[in-house]
């Protein structure tokens, strides 16, 4: 009987139907194992991916917003009794010609007291304000007026003509402040020049006061006419601090134009 179960094909059918389904099951094992570690190549790649995008990305440039983000009207700066004393014969004044008044502006007074045959008393007075806005590529706006201010000091110091040239520090005038003064011949007769350049934040100011007597009048006195400059450029500064010129809250900046920059004041009216 057991020959005859050994030659029974029907066992052997079952034996290989059985081995079948064990096989099965590892096969499957298998091919999970493969499908998950592919799965997770490339949860990998996208993560790199990712990250290397993440990493080339760099954050857009700021610079700290200026201080001041207008200018005052210019020939509104000084008072009228400042304007009484500088300059008494001044009807009004002339404001000079700007593209863009919120960053650069300017005005001018002329005075000429007829003394009859003792001659006359020339005076002219000049204020201009030039405001920098901050910049991306060229940076901060007060380190622009800054770089400005030496640079119109300097001007002012080197002028063409000019002779026994002085200068000196202002005190309680903006940020900081530089007196200037100097004699300047011309035919008309010798002009005592005084210059005042002044930086408050992002905002350069400089006032220009020269007088000469003309036609046989003696030459004013150039410490006064320097104290009265003086005096001048402190109201002036005010204004731009003050009510008249417009502050901006602070903050960055991501983006600006530099105002143009100004021509060198002229020392004296021909």
């Amino acid at each position: 009987m057991q020959r005859r179960a050994q030659r029974d094909p029907s066992v052997k059918r079952l034996h290989r139907v059985l081995a079948g389904v064990a096989v099965v099951p590892a096969m499957l094992i298998v091919a999970g194992c493969s499908s998950d570690s592919g799965s997770d190549d490339g949860k990998d790649k996208a993560a790199d991916s990712s990250a290397s995008a993440s990493a080339s990305a760099s954050p857009s440039p700021t610079v700290r917003a200026a201080v001041y983000k207008d200018l005052p009207e210019a020939c509104d700066v000084l008072s009228k009794k400042t304007l009484a004393d500088l300059v008494p014969k001044a009807k009004s004044g002339k404001e000079s010609r700007s593209e863009d008044i919120s960053t650069r502006a300017g005005c001018s007074w002329d005075s000429l007291a007829n003394n009859g045959v003792d001659g006359s008393q020339f005076r002219w007075l000049s204020v201009s304000m030039l405001r920098f806005e901050s910049d991306t590529t060229r940076g901060a706006g007060d380190e622009l007026a800054k770089e400005y201010y030496d640079k119109q000091v300097g001007d002012v110091q080197a002028a063409e003509g000019a002779e026994d040239t002085k200068s000196e520090p202002v005190t309680d005038t903006g940020d900081e402040a530089t007196a200037v003064r100097y004699d300047l011949k011309k035919k008309e007769g010798t002009f005592k020049q005084q210059t005042v350049v002044a930086r408050v934040e992002n905002v350069v100011l400089t006032l220009d006061y020269n007088g000469a007597g003309l036609a046989g009048d003696k030459a004013p006195s150039a410490d006064d006419l320097m104290k009265d400059a003086k005096k001048a450029a402190k109201e002036a500064v005010k204004a731009v601090t003050g009510s008249g010129g417009g502050k901006s809250s602070g903050g960055d900046a991501e983006s600006g134009s530099p105002s143009k920059p100004a021509s060198s004041s002229a020392p004296a009216k021909d």
